[in-house]
C-alpha cells in the first residue's frame, strides 16, 4: 500500500497565543565587512581628487597658524621678509600635517571602518585607493622636507622632529594613553619653535608653554568626546580609549583649562610683558581666554554626534566669535600701543 508524501506542518506558535503559523523569521541584517569596503571600481576622477583633498584635511591646516605666533608677538608682523619665511613654514607643516593624516588613515582603516562617522572617510570608504594613498603621502613629505631645507638649517631640523614625532604616534604612541595626548601637545610646541627658527625670532618661554598647556586641554577634550562617543565600542574605535576613564577625563581637563587660564593671566601681567608692549591693558584679553576654555567645554559635553570638538568649535560661531574678538584685542595692545 502506497503512502502519498505529506508537506511538513507549518511551526506552531510556541507560546499558544496565536492560531496560525509562525511567520518566518527575519533574514540577518547585513553586515558590511571589510572586503565588502574596499575600493570601489566606479567613480570618476573628479570625485577621486576630491577624496584625496578631503584626506589632507585642509579644514585642519588652521593649527598651523601657531607658526605666525612667534612674528605677531615680537611686533613684526608687517614685515614682508618675516611674512614670506612664515608663510612658508605654515606651507610646511600644512604639506607635513596631509601626509601625516593620509599615513593616519592607512594606519587606522580598520578601526576607522568600525566608527559610525570614520568610516565614510576617503580611504575607509574606498573613494581613495590605498596605493594613491601612500602615493600621496610620499609626494606630500618629499616636497615639505626640501621646503624646510631651503628655509633654513634648523627650521629643517623642526620639521624632521615633527614628522619622526608624528610617525610614532601614528604606529604606536597614540595606542597609549595620556601618551598620545602629550604628543598632540608636542607637535603644537613644534609648530611655534618652527615659525621661531625659520624667521630667526626668539620664543618665549611664557609662549611655549601656553601652548603646550593649550593643546593638552584640547587633546583632552577630544579624548573626552570620542570616549562618550564610543557607547561601550571605546578600543574599536580608538585603542587608547580603553585605558581612559570620563572621571580621569575630567580631572585633566579642569586641570589644564585652569593651569592654562592662569599661565596666560600669569604672562599679561609679567612686568617684562607690560615694559615690552607698553601697556597695562593685556590681561582684559583673559577675559576671552576664559569664554574660549567654557566654549570648548560646552561643546565637548553637548555636540556627541559631532566627529571631533575641535573640529566642531571651528563651525561654531560664538567660539569663533571670541577668538576674533581676542585676536582684535591682542593685536590692538601688541600693534596700536608700541614702545615710545
Amino acid at each position: 500500500m502506497s503512502t502519498q508524501p505529506t508537506e511538513p506542518e507549518p511551526p506552531v506558535d510556541p507560546t499558544g497565543k496565536g492560531k496560525g503559523p509562525v511567520p518566518p523569521a527575519p533574514e540577518p541584517e547585513r553586515v558590511d565587512t571589510l572586503e565588502s569596503l574596499e575600493p570601489r571600481a566606479q567613480g570618476s576622477l573628479v570625485w577621486r581628487l576630491g577624496g584625496v583633498i578631503k584626506t589632507i584635511r585642509p579644514h585642519q591646516w588652521v593649527k598651523n597658524v601657531f607658526c605666525l605666533a612667534p612674528i605677531a608677538f615680537a611686533k613684526e608682523l608687517f614685515d614682508p621678509d618675516l611674512i614670506l619665511r612664515a608663510g612658508a613654514a605654515f606651507a610646511v607643516f600644512c604639506l607635513l600635517a596631509g601626509s601625516i593624516y593620509t599615513m593616519n588613515d592607512i594606519a587606522d582603516i580598520e578601526a576607522d571602518r568600525q566608527h559610525p562617522v570614520k568610516q565614510h572617510r576617503p580611504i575607509p570608504s574606498g573613494r581613495v585607493p590605498i596605493g594613491v594613498a601612500r602615493a600621496l603621502a610620499v609626494t606630500l613629505i618629499a616636497v615639505a622636507l626640501v621646503g624646510a631645507a631651503l628655509t633654513s638649517a634648523g627650521f629643517f631640523a623642526v620639521a624632521i622632529g615633527y614628522f619622526i614625532l608624528n610617525v610614532a604616534y601614528s604606529f604606536r604612541l597614540k595606542h597609549v594613553a595620556y601618551v598620545d595626548v602629550c604628543c598632540i601637545a608636542a607637535g603644537f610646541v613644534l609648530r611655534v619653535v618652527g615659525g621661531g627658527s625659520a624667521t630667526q625670532i626668539q620664543v618665549s618661554s611664557y609662549l611655549l608653554l601656553c601652548t603646550a598647556l593649550l593643546a593638552l586641554f584640547l587633546g583632552f577634550g577630544k579624548r573626552r568626546h570620542e570616549l562618550a562617543a564610543a557607547a561601550g565600542r571605546a578600543g574599536q574605535t580608538r585603542a587608547a580609549l580603553e585605558s581612559y576613564t570620563t572621571r580621569g577625563l575630567d580631572i585633566a581637563l579642569s586641570a589644564t583649562a585652569l593651569t592654562t587660564v592662569v599661565t596666560y593671566l600669569a604672562y599679561t601681567l609679567d612686568p617684562h610683558t607690560r615694559e615690552y608692549f607698553q601697556s597695562n591693558s593685556l590681561w582684559v584679553s583673559t577675559l576671552f581666554v576664559v569664554l574660549g576654555v567654557l566654549r570648548f567645554l560646552h561643546l565637548v559635553r553637548s555636540r556627541p554626534s559631532s566627529e571631533s570638538p575641535t573640529q566642531e568649535m571651528l563651525r561654531d560661531g560664538p567660539f569663533v566669535l571670541i577668538v576674533l574678538l581676542w585676536t582684535g584685542l591682542v593685536m590692538w595692545v601688541v600693534y596700536n600701543l608700541r614702545p615710545s
